[in-house]
Formats: structure tokens, sequence, C-alpha cells
């Protein structure tokens, strides 16, 4: 399979996405957990069906030193035991927003009111702008059908 357009080669494509990833790295220095950061990607990822980005977040988590198990489990968050109260709170808020055309409310104040018994205002700032950009990068991926499999952790510096 190959993509329909090479982003990484695209003058363009290059110019604005260093864009958002410097978005994205705005949050590296937040009190967010890096590894509920990752766990919100991964789910979203998975729920928009984009493999790069799937493959991506799976393998940097990995590579952070996050287990199998938990990695397994992400797309079975609700019946699985080894997320804390806060992570299933940021999955929660992870899958809402991500489905947002899903629910004609967006995401809901109980979501939210979940979410904010285990994150400070800093922390979800850094939440909901994970969340908003993992959505971003899932559509650039999909619309263009980057092949996914080939990452290698810190590939993108």
């Amino acid at each position: 399979m190959e993509a329909r357009l090479n982003l990484l080669a695209n003058p363009l494509a290059g110019k604005s996405l260093k864009h958002l990833v410097a978005a994205g790295r705005a949050f590296d220095d937040s009190t967010l957990p890096a590894a509920t950061a990752e766990l919100v990607r991964l789910r979203a990822s998975q729920i928009n069906g984009c493999g790069f980005c799937t493959d991506m977040h799976t393998k940097d988590a990995a590579q952070a030193g996050e287990t199998a198990t938990r990695l397994h489990l992400v797309a079975a968050w609700r019946e699985a035991t080894v997320f804390t109260d806060a992570e299933r709170a940021a999955l929660e808020l992870a899958e809402q927003g991500t489905r947002i055309a899903d629910a004609a409310g967006g995401v809901t104040d109980e979501a939210w009111a979940n979410a904010a018994k285990y994150y400070d205002e800093d922390q979800l700032v850094a939440l909901v702008a994970t969340i908003a950009l993992i959505n971003a990068f899932n559509r650039l991926n999909v619309i263009v059908q980057q092949p996914a499999g080939d990452y290698q952790p810190g590939q993108f510096g």
C-alpha cells in the first residue's frame, strides 16, 4: 500500500505539519501523565481507524515502558482491570471527544466532571488538546491512506 500523498516530502505539508507537531510538544512539559496521553492517542486512533497512528502510539508507549497487557486492552478499557480511575476518565473523554458526530450532545457533562475529579485545569487543557490533535493527525493519515507497520519509536525526533 502506498499513501495517496507523501506528507513528509511535500513542502506545504511539512510546513503545516510542523505547527501541529509543535502544538503537541507544547504539552510535553505538562503534568498530564505521559502514559495517559499515549493511551488517549492510541484509543482515538483505534476509533478513527488510523493504522499509522495506532502503530506509532502503541510502539511509543511500549518504548516508554507501557505493558503489553495494557496496550492490548485499550480497546476494551471499560472491562479491563488494568487502568486507574483517572485513566478511565481520560479514555472516556477521549472517546466522547473523538465521536462527536456520533453523539448529538458532544462530550457529556458527566464525562467532563469525571475527568475534572482527577485532572487539574492545566492537565485538562493538555488532555483536551491531545485529543483534538490526535484526531487531526488521524484524519490526515486516514485521508491519504498512510500505510502502517513500519514506524520506529522516535522516528520523528
